[in-house]
């Protein structure tokens, strides 16, 4: 074991841990890209439970794991597999560090087979306790600075790669991931709760009530708007967004975990764009 974090109910990397290992029928033989794969704790993981991994980093030494090569790959840019090659794609602790978040989606649906899915956590902006932490100063946390030029620059070695590997600086919630997910050709198939926040336990008697009242105000103001679109099409965008605004384990959720499942290539996404589209002079 290269992570003892693994086993500490405390860390992010306990829960998925836990649940790899409740689908491990589903996992063996199948082809895993891990990235960014860090230490190669979930690599490990994933080897154990008979998948066929692939682990790619920005900064592949500092990957632990013998007796497997972790390569060199800048997720935002290009992943070095051909199209339709993988099952599932693990991106843990990943999201909140990149800077061009569509087209990292857009990525791994390229690499991911037909019915492929994502397994994607990240730091929670969506609970409660980070919401506020934001309204008061854009920090991720009450004790932390917004992100600056002194915190989240994390690794910048010009002799490994001309990239920089950036801290906290493009945190991300729920409903963001969600819209991104579905330009890119995703659905939500599930979104987990790992542990309690409680701070945002402490806030929810007081600021649940309206959430709830102001949620479903805007549900049935935008439900009497774009009359050109289909009933049913905006119910079905609405209500899921609506969905996740009042689920309380995502209001207290200390950590985001979700699962992806790949519907369509990003390249086919449409969504009937051009009826969608407000002429400019809607716009200006």
């Amino acid at each position: 074991m290269i992570d003892q974090h693994i086993l500490n109910p405390k860390s992010q990397k306990f829960y998925v841990r836990r649940y790899l290992e409740g689908i491990r029928n589903e996992l063996r033989g199948r082809k895993v890209i891990d990235i960014p794969a860090g230490n190669g704790a979930t690599s490990e993981i994933l080897m154990e439970a008979g998948a066929e991994v692939e682990p790619f980093d920005l900064f592949p030494e500092y990957f632990m794991l013998k007796g497997l090569e972790c390569k060199r790959a800048d997720i935002t840019d290009h992943i070095p597999v051909p199209d339709e090659h993988a099952d599932w794609v693990t991106c843990q602790e990943g999201i909140e560090h990149f800077s061009d978040q569509l087209r990292t989606f857009k990525e791994i649906n390229r690499v991911l087979k037909p019915g492929g899915r994502l397994l994607l956590t990240t730091p929670s902006y969506s609970s409660l306790s980070a919401k506020l932490s934001y309204l008061l100063f854009e920090s991720e946390t009450h004790k932390q600075m917004p992100p600056n030029e002194i915190d989240d620059i994390w690794m910048a070695d010009s002799s490994l790669s001309k990239e920089l590997y950036y801290g906290h600086i493009f945190m991300i919630g729920l409903q963001k991931l969600r819209v991104l997910a579905r330009l890119s050709g995703f659905r939500i198939a599930e979104i987990r709760y790992m542990r309690l926040s409680k701070g945002s336990l402490a806030l929810f008697p007081f600021f649940y009530p309206l959430i709830w009242i102001s949620s479903w105000m805007r549900y049935f103001r935008n439900m009497k708007q774009n009359a050109g679109i289909s009933y049913n099409a905006r119910k079905a965008v609405y209500r899921e967004q609506l969905r996740i605004n009042l689920a309380p384990k995502n209001l207290l959720n200390k950590h985001t975990f979700i699962i992806f499942e790949k519907e369509i290539k990003a390249k086919d996404v449409t969504f009937g764009i051009e009826s969608n589209a407000k002429p400019f002079g809607k716009i200006m």
